[in-house]
């Protein structure tokens, strides 16, 4: 947790409600997500006991297995929640662009949208995956077929909880997890994780404060759990007897009522999770958007263009990531998350904050300036502006280091000299292609300006260079070791 973090909750603790610490929203919001409330039976992985979904916030579906231990009903289950979540995803396939690829000149389609699934917590997410990886293996010819829609469902639950593992990505978002990057509340991590006292402490009811909210949040009957697990009590005391009396009908018109009376019950459960998902969306939906959303939302809609262009001759996704996968998968999601670091301190000031307390940027006032001074510092004289910036913020600029501005990224300046919290410094890009400045471009005196020691491309430097795969070892997913047919005696 950095300092700032740390002394949002703190602040909260003892304001009795949460800080913000973010001014702008970093995640995208479809106008049409789907969100999704899954239950699982507790002891049991990948057993489904009911989900609530929709697009709107009056517009939910339940559907609940009666008995989650029996295979057929569970399959059941899942064809029903494939039947309404592919033809949600689908919908985004209609609109498309046709881009070049610039080094090789091959066209491509990249979808205008992309579906945008929502869940209460990381649990639910992993539930989900796990969901799609039961499915996604099954065959749909031959001995225990299944319909083709589950395992294609299986692929996309899968996709989608591999999109959640990257930093940045929009595709499908935890929403205790999103809302923990905009507020600090006053309660631990772990506690955060409770969807119900996480909005407790954001957003009270009216004459209650954080921690009231956040306590009135715990009651398991005044509010259930967001699942994927329920709450024990309601196992023991609802869930199993009904279940139990499904399993004891002898007839079908039993068997009917008893799976009635366990959805109604199921959904005592679902839908105060469900009111409170679309209440976390109001309030993120109230934040205006980073500048860089969009960027980074344009990566989740090629990401779902390749994919869709995939499923028609690809196989479904391995079980385990091959060695070399794996460490490739790994160096993306660390370059996406020095990227999505980068991207918010850019966004917003208040973000930008956390990095300026630790020297990596800083915020000043332009004292002197020099905008007509000229450098010749190759074959033919440019603009090189002198600017005197003055700050309070604990910089250490280092002479003839580049820094980047923080209002116009493409502008970059060098450190020329640092005296008395006055830093000099000398203009080198950003200021057009003609031979003087473009205006506006070149900051005058007393403008408020910041600069950054790290570009909004992220903090890494060049992606690791893999080695082919007929280098690679063996043990690591390269070629197996020629067999020796040479016979070896035991003397020898």
């Amino acid at each position: 947790m950095s300092v700032l973090g740390a002394l949002a909750k703190a602040t909260a603790a003892r304001t009795g409600r949460a800080e913000p610490i973010a001014d702008r929203r970093h995640y995208h919001l479809s106008a049409r997500p789907l969100v999704l409330v899954p239950l699982r039976l507790a002891g049991e992985a990948a057993a489904p006991l009911a989900v609530m979904f929709g697009t709107g916030r009056h517009d939910s579906t339940v559907l609940i297995v009666a008995q989650p231990r029996d295979r057929v009903l569970r399959l059941r289950f899942i064809e029903q929640l494939a039947d309404r979540v592919l033809p949600y995803i689908s919908a985004f396939c209609e609109d498309a662009e046709e881009l070049t690829v610039k080094s090789t000149g091959e066209t491509y389609l990249r979808y205008l949208d992309a579906p945008q699934l929502l869940l209460p917590n990381p649990g639910g997410i992993e539930f989900l995956r796990l969901l799609g990886r039961s499915v996604r293996f099954h065959r749909t010819e031959g001995d225990n077929a299944v319909v083709e829609s589950l395992p294609l469902l299986g692929r996309w639950l899968t996709w989608f909880g591999d999109r959640s593992d990257f930093p940045g990505s929009s595709a499908c978002l935890a929403m205790t997890s999103v809302l923990t990057t905009h507020w600090a509340s006053g309660q631990s991590a772990l506690e955060d994780g409770n969807l119900a006292a996480l909005l407790g402490w954001i957003d009270p009811p009216a004459g209650l404060t954080g921690p009231q909210a956040a306590a009135l949040a715990e009651d398991p009957l005044a509010s259930p759990p967001a699942g994927p697990a329920t709450d024990p009590g309601f196992d023991n005391e609802e869930l199993a007897p009904l279940i139990a009396a499904y399993d004891g009908a002898e007839h079908e018109w039993a068997k009917v009522i008893a799976a009635e009376r366990l959805e109604q019950a199921l959904r005592g459960q679902l839908e105060p999770t469900w009111e409170l998902m679309w209440r976390a969306v109001d309030l993120l939906r109230a934040l205006p958007e980073g500048a860089s959303v969009e960027k980074r939302w344009t990566d989740d809609r090629s990401a779902f263009s390749w994919f869709v262009s995939d499923i028609p001759e690809g196989y479904p996704q391995a079980r385990r990531d091959s060695a070399v996968s794996a460490t490739r998968r790994l160096l993306k999601q660390e370059q996406a998350l020095d990227t999505f670091q980068a991207q918010r301190a850019f966004d917003d000031p208040r973000v930008l904050i956390e990095y300026r307390l630790v020297g990596e940027a800083f915020q000043g006032t332009v004292a002197d300036c020099e905008p007509d001074r000229r450098a010749k510092p190759k074959s033919r004289e440019v603009p090189r502006p002198y600017l005197w910036v003055q700050t309070t913020d604990p910089f250490r600029g280092r002479v003839g280091e580049t820094l980047i501005r923080i209002d116009r990224p493409a502008q970059k300046v060098e450190v020329v000299a640092v005296e008395d919290g006055v830093i000099q410094l000398e203009l080198v890009s950003g200021m057009g292609q003609g031979k003087n400045p473009a205006a506006g471009s070149v900051p005058e005196e007393g403008d408020a300006i910041g600069f950054a020691r790290f570009s909004p491309t992220g903090f890494a430097g060049p992606p690791a260079k893999l080695p082919p795969r007929e280098e690679t070892p063996w043990t690591h997913g390269g070629p197996p070791p020629e067999p020796n047919l040479e016979p070896v005696e035991e003397w020898s």
